[in-house]
């Protein structure tokens, strides 16, 4: 029986149609140079862990590439399809299978949208944390795979600081549990930890246990503009090494902010060359937000104000949310409908070295030639440059190439890392090894060797 038939016969739901494949074979990340998508043998959206399971044990017997996705809102590359493949598409295993508030635990399959799960958190008076910019699309299940931040990981950190356990189907078909539902334990390798930001290279993840907190209060939202990226780098410096823990501190660049109101007029200032936008949920928000604003001032902050009401801090943070569309806008009507393209970089340095990290993509944009706007997750040091380039033009394809692999030196030489939160993809592989080095590489694969002898899980991805 062909691998096909087999598939037919163990997943109630198999696509094979090659115009729904196309359409499956790629994540949200633009890629240099990668115009032609992948051809996938076949695609199972499956609901169960039994269905997942089966369709993996068909894939190992035949030895066909496994890809694992979420809701491909990845930019990295990493849930790309390769020729041949398996896709398994979680998008339906999207149930919350409980919320215990006693606990402060939720039990979710991977497909479950970031939002929604905070959505039903917030009904039993409960916060998870963890909310990357595209949190109102993006999967648990992704967010796991990629070890995902968001805007208040300066305050309450990443994924993996709520992963309590896994359901993972590894590479032959076979069912792991790991890690507890309790508050604390040390039974054993953390083999939790080592499947979150793993990609889908070492087993499929069918479900999640997650730690919730309880919902802060209502938060306030403060905004200040500098008339440079360093000098809100140095207010951010001052923010941190003066103990402040603000639940929200983003920066924008004078590219975002123009981007975002070409794209969208929400009366953002686009004369000022930096922004950052800060929010507290302490107890005493206001307080805390007046001693920020005191930072920001003796940083050289030339306007500083504060959000009137729920609705206008609402905006503004929405407005950072359009920074990923405003670009891809900017880049399209800069170059030209299917020309335009954003490449995403996500470096993550010190904080006390990113106002040099800063500084430095600003010589770099000059220097190559291309427009590059920088953002990111201030308060971690989680850098997102954008770089602009036109892909039908190879001069400004190689100048972009040119300008990202300068960024990504500049980043590790400043003691930082090639991603902070987007995962390495297709992206990042030769800058990971970089990062790593020779034993930390050998380590990784003797991981991945051991749990996936064949090789058949997201090929090609991370290394």
């Amino acid at each position: 029986m062909s691998a096909l038939d087999e598939l037919l016969a163990a997943v109630p739901d198999v696509v094979t149609d090659p115009d729904i494949l196309v359409s499956l074979a790629r994540d949200s990340a633009d890629l240099f140079g990668d115009d032609k998508p992948a051809s996938p043998l076949a695609a199972v959206r499956p609901r169960t862990t039994a269905e997942v399971a089966a369709a993996v044990r068909v894939a190992a017997r035949h030895g066909i590439p496994v890809v694992p996705q979420g809701a491909r809102t990845g930019l990295a590359g990493g849930a790309n399809a390769v020729d041949g493949a398996l896709l398994i598409c979680l998008d339906r295993m999207d149930q919350i299978l409980s919320i215990d508030p006693a606990n402060r635990v939720a039990v979710v399959q991977p497909g479950v949208v970031n939002a929604t799960l905070r959505r039903a958190a917030a009904e039993h008076g409960l916060f998870y944390p963890p909310d990357p910019s595209s949190w109102e699309s993006s999967s648990i299940g992704g967010n796991v795979s990629t070890n995902a931040g968001g805007m208040c990981c300066v305050k309450y950190g990443v994924t993996t600081e709520y992963v309590l356990g896994l359901e993972v189907v590894l590479a032959d078909g076979e069912i792991l549990r790991c890690g507890r539902r309790t508050a604390k334990g040390v039974a054993g390798y953390d083999l939790t930890r080592l499947f979150v930001g793993s990609e889908g290279t070492l087993g499929v993840i069918t479900e999640i246990t997650l730690s919730l907190r309880p919902a802060p209060p209502p938060s306030l939202t403060l905004v200040a503009m500098f008339d440079s990226v360093r000098a809100a780098g140095a207010a951010v410096g001052a923010i941190t090494a003066a103990g402040a823990t603000p639940s929200m501190l983003e920066l924008l660049d004078k590219v975002h902010l123009r981007a975002i109101e070409a794209y969208k007029p929400m009366g953002l200032s686009t004369d000022t060359e930096a922004m950052l936008l800060i929010a507290a949920d302490s107890a005493d928000p206001a307080r805390e937000l007046a001693a920020i604003e005191e930072l920001c001032r003796g940083a050289g902050a030339v306007e500083v104000y504060t959000a009137s009401d729920a609705e206008e801090a609402d905006a503004l943070q929405g407005a950072r949310r359009l920074s990923q569309p405003s670009m891809k806008h900017l880049a399209q009507s800069t170059y030209g409908d299917g020309r335009g393209e954003v490449i995403i970089e996500d470096v993550a340095v010190p904080r006390s070295a990113m106002a040099d990290l800063c500084d430095a993509i600003g010589r770099i944009a000059e220097e190559r030639g291309v427009v590059i706007g920088v953002l990111g997750h201030a308060g971690d040091g989680n850098l997102h440059p954008k770089i602009l380039m036109d892909r039908a033009d190879p001069v400004s394809v190689a100048a972009a190439r040119a300008a990202f692999d300068d960024i990504m030196a500049v980043t590790l030489q400043l003691g930082g890392t090639c991603t902070g939160e987007h995962g390495v993809g297709l992206l990042k592989r030769d800058w990971l090894a970089q990062e790593i080095g020779p034993v930390s590489l050998r380590v990784h694969r003797a991981i991945k060797a051991a749990l996936d002898p064949a090789g058949i899980m997201n090929p090609g991805k991370v290394f």
